[in-house]
């Protein structure tokens, strides 16, 4: 099957849509209030310190306050909160006060002194900026997690947090999309019955018959020579 061969973009996909909250460091002041960017160009890199990066272009209004303090957070976006993610990616907070705005609320985020969360968002991730990486377009921000608030609904009875109650949406070549239906979990390719009955209840995954079938017919083959040859389809 050929390939049709594109010019290079940015196509990895889908991605992560987050809404970046920051503020500088006097929020009367209305160039250094509480502020929120929309990034798509966002991602874990480390797991041991937690660590994340984000990529903003220079001429966003939050790439000076987050120079200036060192500090933002990541906020999760969820499907009531699309309408007002969009927003914050399209309009300037020089211009805007897209708290007010979007009617959204600016919220302490714990082990940070400037950049608040927003009360809204199902998952906000406090961070501290590590190092800042100039690539062209957009720098970098490379930043240790220091803090997570969670919405109170997504944790079950027995404290584990479900994310999948989030309702997430994701970012695909300039669209929107809901996050889809649940397919499998990280090692579900090689997990035993127990755990798929465990992990995905009422889920039947045909992984591995298949694959036993074949070498079935293949063993009783080979150890009868009166039957038929799996690869030939002649008698021995």
């Amino acid at each position: 099957m050929s390939r049709i061969s594109l010019s290079p973009s940015t196509l990895l996909a889908p991605v992560p849509v987050v809404m970046v909250s920051c503020a500088g460091k006097d929020p009367r002041k209305i160039e250094t209030r509480p502020n929120i960017v929309t990034v798509a160009w966002a991602g874990t890199i480390n797991s041991e310190p937690p660590m994340v990066s984000i990529s903003v272009r220079k001429s966003r209004h939050s790439h000076q306050l987050i120079c200036d303090t060192q500090e933002f957070v990541i906020n999760l976006v969820s499907e009531k909160l699309a309408k007002a993610c969009d927003f914050c990616g399209v309009r300037g907070g020089d211009k805007y006060d897209k708290f007010e705005e979007m009617k959204l609320h600016p919220v302490e985020m714990e082990n940070l002194r400037y950049a608040p969360a927003i009360e809204e968002s199902p998952l906000s991730l406090g961070c501290v900026v590590k190092d800042i990486i100039e690539l062209g377009s957009h720098d970098m921000f490379l930043a240790e997690i220091v803090s997570i608030a969670a919405d109170p609904a997504l944790m079950d009875k027995n404290g584990k947090l479900c994310l999948d109650k989030a309702k997430l949406i994701s970012f695909s070549h300039g669209e929107y999309f809901k996050t889809g239906e649940k397919m499998g979990f990280f090692g579900y390719s090689v997990a035993s019955k127990a755990a798929m009955k465990r992990r995905m209840p009422g889920k039947t995954v045909k992984k591995k018959e298949a694959g036993k079938s074949s070498v079935k017919k293949e063993r009783s083959a080979k150890s009868d020579p009166t039957k038929k040859s799996v690869k030939t389809g002649k008698k021995k």
